[in-house]
């Protein structure tokens, strides 16, 4: 029997090695290990050069210190609402139900994306009056207000190697007068009123190995998501809200994904149930209608799991 050459083996392992090296790594920090949760929201995206951007942190990251996070050089905040800043989040992996996690430490009112910010010596990226808000934030609490950083409509910024553009989304961004607190939040919450810090936003992230990637936020059906998350940036992977009520429904993102934003592959995201059991896709639920109507390979991001994307937006490992 021919015995495959020692050199031979080493170039394969090299080859290989340098092509998972150049792919964008994503990884879910859900409330549950191995599960698609009803608050799961926050992923980390690693970019082949190590800048790590945290992408709505909400309420299943277990605080700053959870050691999920590692280095975080961005964190991106879509709006303003508690499962997507954070007002409340979990103090420790696996508490409660995959459907309704315990959530007992607050944030406010700064914000668990503040708090991270403050503790990694992150770089915060909003669109619209966000990022003055989250510049007083960081300044009231020791940190530079610079760090926040504004990435307006049609514009970008980029951090870490990683281009950041704002995209349109279709979704109300009212502030918890909480964030504010004393008697102007008082007379605020009397009155049913909510603080105005602009639109909420989608992102456009264009990684170093050429992989450019949508996230939704939380969003309507736009004509955007053709003529400028197609058109424009010409996005091959996704990540896309399929929860309903407050977002697309199962059906409504199936149509942006195959007949308007066309990526090769997508992600799902904030499916508001738990779309999981044992690792494994729940018989009749949203996570289950979204992937059968969905023309693309999808991916459920189950906590912990980490998935390497290429510069096609083609999972080379983890899905």
């Amino acid at each position: 029997m021919r015995k495959t050459p020692m050199a031979a083996i080493a170039a394969f392992a090299f080859a290989a090695a340098s092509a998972s090296a150049a792919n964008v790594k994503v990884t879910p920090l859900g409330t549950h290990d191995g599960e698609f949760c009803a608050q799961d929201r926050a992923l980390v995206f690693e970019d082949p050069n190590g800048t790590r951007i945290l992408y709505d942190p909400g309420r299943s990251v277990a605080g700053a210190e959870d050691p999920r996070l590692g280095k975080i050089d961005v964190v991106l905040v879509t709006h303003m609402h508690g499962d997507h800043a954070g007002n409340i989040h979990i103090k420790d992996v696996n508490q409660g139900e995959c459907g309704k996690p315990d959530t007992p430490v607050s944030s406010m009112p700064k914000s668990l994306a503040v708090e991270v910010a403050l503790a990694k010596k992150s770089k915060i990226v909003t669109g619209s009056e966000m990022q003055a808000f989250f510049a007083a934030k960081l300044k009231a609490n020791g940190g530079n207000a610079a760090d926040s950083m504004l990435a307006r409509y049609g514009g970008s910024v980029t951090v870490g190697g990683v281009k950041i553009a704002t995209v349109t989304a279709m979704h109300s961004n009212g502030l918890d007068p909480d964030y504010i607190g004393g008697p102007v939040a008082d007379a605020m919450k009397a009155n049913g009123f909510a603080g105005y810090v602009g639109e909420a936003t989608g992102y456009v992230l264009k990684f170093s190995n050429g992989l450019v990637v949508y996230l939704s936020g939380d969003t309507g059906i736009t004509k955007d998501q053709e003529t400028v998350v197609r058109g424009y940036y010409n996005a091959k992977l996704a990540v896309m809200n399929i929860g309903d009520g407050f977002t697309t429904g199962p059906a409504e993102a199936a149509y942006v994904i195959n007949d308007l934003v066309k990526p090769n592959e997508v992600i799902l995201s904030h499916a508001n149930e738990p779309g999981t059991q044992g690792g494994k896709v729940r018989a009749g639920t949203k996570t289950e209608a979204f992937m059968k109507a969905v023309k693309i390979p999808s991916h459920v991001p189950l906590s912990g799991k980490t998935m390497e994307f290429d510069e096609n937006g083609k999972c080379t490992a983890g899905c």
